[in-house]
């Protein structure tokens, strides 16, 4: 039988998460014999969604993951696989350089050292972003990021989650777990309201119009973003809790694939399938923090080592708002 606990589980992605685990049967962890899901810990300052929170292998953990942690809270007990997705977004990272360094650096350093004192050997599936890349004067961004493109965050997020991969690299060297890696690009097109992320308008331009809302495009129509969809993001989280130590590779973090798409085709697309008065609804209002903050992150990738995994990004925009609707209607 197999323990999880996933931070950050109230969230999206976190409850998306969830569920495919829960309709998913045996889980084969780190390649190894597939076993039944015993208990699914969700841990978030939010409540649980009813349908989750109602099931009877699910257990909710309410509260902030550091607080939890620091007073000692038995959050990780059972675990056999934790999946790290609990983090303040790139927005409000930059607004409040406290709280990044409070939620994003100080909570994953108490995780991994409460994975250590489990001594079992956890899998440790880390969230990480495309944001650790980044282009600087003496080290300029290439036009496509690889798997050997050397981290350089031009941000308060990204470099705290680069710090959190190589921490986890770490606590992987020493025994302590089996740490994996995975840098997601831009997910879109999420569901619900809008958060505080710098790349929330990427699903905001296509989410709300969808609904009949006006949506504000901070970036011009040629700004280019690598983006992938919440299925093409839950499966790259899978496959590091499942792939074998040889299949996965190494310590260092695993690009996931992406879609590579202008804000232009994103609407283009909008219009293909909700017609011209859905495109209309885009107000456009520059925010050149929004701005400078996009333009730093790579928008063409090269993921070989996760195409090797079986992974691939989504074949175009058009798929990925199919799928929105098919999803959400």
């Amino acid at each position: 039988m197999t323990g999880i606990v996933i931070t950050g589980g109230a969230g999206f992605l976190g409850s998306r998460l969830a569920r495919e685990l829960l309709a998913a049967g045996p889980l084969a962890v780190a390649g190894g014999e597939p076993r039944p899901l015993r208990r699914l810990a969700l841990v978030d300052q939010a409540p649980v969604p009813p349908d989750l929170a109602g099931h009877e292998r699910v257990t909710a953990i309410e509260g902030d993951l550091g607080d939890l942690l620091a007073a000692g809270a038995e959050v990780l007990a059972g675990a056999d696989v934790i999946f790290h997705l609990a983090a303040a977004v790139s927005g409000e990272c930059e607004a409040d350089f406290d709280l990044g360094m409070r939620a994003n650096l100080r909570a994953t350093e108490l995780l991994l050292a409460a994975c250590r004192a489990l001594g079992t050997d956890p899998v440790v599936v880390y969230s990480s972003s495309l944001a650790v890349f980044g282009g600087s004067g003496d080290h300029p961004l290439p036009d496509v990021v690889e798997d050997h493109t050397l981290p350089n965050p031009q941000s308060s997020y990204g470099v705290q989650k680069f710090i959190g991969e190589q921490l986890l690299a770490d606590y992987t060297r020493k025994g302590f777990l089996r740490g994996r890696a995975v840098r997601l690009p831009t997910v879109s097109v999420r569901p619900g309201r809008p958060n505080a992320a710098a790349s929330g308008f990427l699903s905001g331009i296509i989410r709300e119009p969808l609904a009949g809302q006006r949506a504000v495009c901070p970036v011009g129509a040629q700004t280019a973003a690598a983006i992938g969809s919440p299925a093409r993001a839950t499966a790259g989280l899978l496959c590091a809790a499942t792939s074998s130590a040889q299949a996965w590779g190494g310590r260092s973090a695993v690009t996931l694939p992406a879609l590579t798409v202008t804000v232009a085709d994103m609407l283009a697309a909008l219009e293909r399938a909700a017609g011209p008065a859905a495109r209309s609804l885009i107000d456009w209002v520059p925010d050149p923090e929004v701005a400078r903050l996009v333009a730093s992150w790579p928008a063409r990738i090269r993921a070989d080592r996760a195409a090797r995994l079986g992974l691939a990004p989504d074949p175009d925009f058009g798929s990925v708002i199919r799928q929105y609707l098919a999803e959400t209607r």
